[in-house]
């Protein structure tokens, strides 16, 4: 069946077609099926006066229907037809975090992308931030969390990669998977002659994290019977304060497992300021291969994940979405990139 003719009141001569990359919808696709001009559009999407509130959700309904995005060059926010990507991130103050950003800011500059970042923890209000960047960006990325699918309803159009999702997700996504590396660690303390282990988590007793949950295992289908502290914070003062309740209970213990890096240098403190020995009285590892770890003595242990692959994973879903070669969600967007057992002096 034929589409609606690409002919308006205001447009005397016949609209061209859709020749944006993968056929996306344009401004002009979405002033024929309402009925309007393309000036039009432009107020209605941008929230502009001079037009009538039935006219603007018309526009607005059939923009929805099309799938439209309105393009970044059109409405002058970047110059020469550069992407605008849009990085959700937790918390700055995190090592972690300015190193997945560099790495992001790093790889999208050599694609010829702007980037604008979003620390959603620091912010007064997370939403209202996150549907600010999906109105000035073509594709967010980041991480999400249980917030995902709110905020998914909120970038409305806009393509999004989650990063390290904790359950399967309804957009594209980069997970992050320690489990192969921490199958390996759990068979280094064997062969080290590490017999009573602690898994220092970041999170409640009702909720232990993924990664604590695989931590967990692996060393009990190695015949140990290890403890597990949760620790409210991942910061390295909440490590170094569990760790001085940890030594303070007397009880046996030759290894921590921290959460992450920066936990873990918060243990290396703790054990240094009670004399114990690490490696020779208590083994440390962290998880994230953060360069921190080498700056320390001794170096740090650590499950340690590559940064810049992640952000390829993450920038190659999104340039495929945009272009329309990639759906935006399913099997064909999903990427894993995994961890490895990067061994140093403290383990």
């Amino acid at each position: 069946m034929a589409g609606p003719p690409r002919l308006t009141p205001q447009h005397p001569d016949p609209l061209p077609a859709s020749s944006s990359p993968g056929g996306r919808a344009t401004i002009l696709d979405v002033a024929a099926a309402a009925g309007v001009s393309r000036q039009t559009v432009t107020r209605a999407m941008n929230g502009m006066s001079g037009i009538s509130a039935a006219t603007k959700q018309r526009v607005l309904a059939e923009a929805e229907r099309l799938d439209y995005r309105p393009s970044r060059f059109g409405r002058g926010l970047v110059t020469g037809g550069d992407h605008q990507l849009g990085l959700v991130v937790n918390d700055l103050r995190n090592p972690y975090t300015p190193q997945l950003a560099s790495a992001v800011f790093r790889l999208a500059a050599e694609q010829g992308w702007n980037v604008m970042l979003a620390d959603v923890d620091l912010a007064s209000d997370a939403d209202r931030m996150v549907q600010a960047l999906g109105a000035q960006t073509d594709v967010v990325i980041g991480y999400l969390g249980s917030r995902r699918e709110r905020w998914n309803e909120l970038l409305g159009t806009v393509p999004m990669v989650e990063l390290d999702p904790y359950a399967e997700p309804p957009t594209a996504a980069v997970w992050i998977d320690p489990a192969d590396a921490i199958e390996v660690l759990a068979d280094h303390l064997v062969a080290t002659g590490v017999r009573h282990p602690v898994v220092l988590d970041n999170s409640s007793p009702e909720h232990t994290s993924v990664r604590g949950v695989l931590m967990m295992d692996a060393l009990q289908r190695r015949g140990y019977l290890p403890e597990l502290v949760h620790a409210e914070h991942g910061t390295a003062e909440c490590g170094a304060e569990e760790t001085v309740r940890i030594l303070a209970r007397k009880r046996r213990l030759d290894a921590i497992l921290a959460f992450n890096d920066v936990m873990a240098l918060g243990v290396l403190q703790a054990c240094r300021r009670a004399g114990v020995d690490v490696p020779g009285d208590v083994r440390v590892v962290g998880v994230d291969g953060l360069p921190l770890g080498s700056l320390v003595a001794p170096t740090l242990t650590t499950l340690a994940v590559d940064l810049d692959a992640v952000a390829r994973e993450a920038l190659d879903l999104a340039l495929g979405m945009l272009s329309g070669a990639l759906p935006r969600q399913g099997a064909a967007v999903q990427r894993t990139v995994r961890h490895s057992l990067l061994l140093r002096e403290s383990a």
